[in-house]
Order: C-alpha cells, then sequence, then structure tokens
C-alpha cells in the first residue's frame, strides 16, 4: 500500500529462494525489489540466483516460532548477500525489528531507507491494532496514516 501512494516501482515475491553457486541460499517470507530494480526479476522466477539478480532490497521474515535464527544466523545472511533492509515480524511478542544493512553489518532503524519516507513505527502501530481490531479496519487505519506521511513529506 505504501509504495503505490507516491507511485513507486516495486516487486515483490514470497516463498522464493536466493541463492548464490556453491556459497549461500535463503528463502525470505516475502522480499522486494524497489525502484529501478522492480522489474529485474520474471515475474516466474522461484529460484533466483545471485550471480545473474541482484539479492532482494527487502527482505522480510515473520518470526512465530524463529526469533532466534531470524535475528541470528539469516541476518548474517542477509548481510552477506546485500540485502539493503531487512525486517523480522516478531509474532509472539508483537513487534517490528528493522535493520538496515551497511558494511557487511546491520543497525536497528525505525525508518525505511528502501520506502523513503516510511515511519516503521506506523506498521509496529498497525501490528498492535491487529490483535484487537480487524484487517480491514487495520488496513483503512493505515492508509490514511501513510497518506498523511507521504502529504507531509512532500510539503518539505
Amino acid at each position: 500500500l505504501y509504495s503505490s501512494l507516491p507511485g513507486l516501482n516495486l516487486d515483490g515475491h514470497d516463498n522464493c529462494t536466493y541463492r548464490r553457486s556453491g556459497e549461500l541460499e535463503v528463502q525470505p517470507d516475502a522480499s522486494f525489489h524497489v525502484g529501478d530494480r522492480a522489474n529485474l526479476i520474471p515475474w516466474d522466477e522461484t529460484i533466483v540466483d545471485l550471480d545473474v539478480y541482484p539479492a532482494p532490497d527487502l527482505a522480510i521474515e515473520v518470526a512465530y516460532s524463529s526469533l532466534g535464527d531470524d535475528l541470528g544466523e539469516k541476518r548474517l545472511i542477509y548481510e552477506e548477500i546485500g540485502v539493503q533492509e531487512y525486517w523480522v515480524v516478531d509474532v509472539q511478542n508483537v513487534r517490528l525489528l528493522a535493520f538496515s544493512m551497511i558494511e557487511q553489518g546491520s543497525q536497528r532503524i525505525t525508518r525505511s531507507r528502501v520506502l523513503p519516507g516510511l515511519d516503521l513505527n506506523l506498521l509496529q502501530a498497525a501490528f498492535h491494532r491487529s490483535r484487537t481490531t480487524n484487517h480491514g479496519q487495520v488496513t483503512s487505519w493505515l492508509l490514511k496514516e501513510f497518506q498523511r506521511a507521504i502529504a507531509a513529506a512532500s510539503e518539505l
């Protein structure tokens, strides 16, 4: 929803495998190529060769029972393959942990660098609302918040 408001090019894949020959392989729950890279991966490509195509700009893991692995080993793999941003949705603790990858390391962020202007605290708030409010109402609220954020950013 957020990317559609400013017309940002975005291509998403779910349960896609990213593989570098003989070295690394990872399967994020969702991954996205953004901007000029949005049209690089063919839609039917389920195993993406990282020797041919770029790593996704954003990788997302939904952690219900895999939080330790997602924050540990998987995060290291995403750092190594060149993902720009990595989000872990911690289902049990109702929180979003987001990281920007820098120099084969990572740091926590609260504002997306891949989706310009997106305050990740809005996603955190929507996640909390989804525990007590139906998804239609949460989506409606979130869309209005996105519109406000984009309008405020365009005024700067």
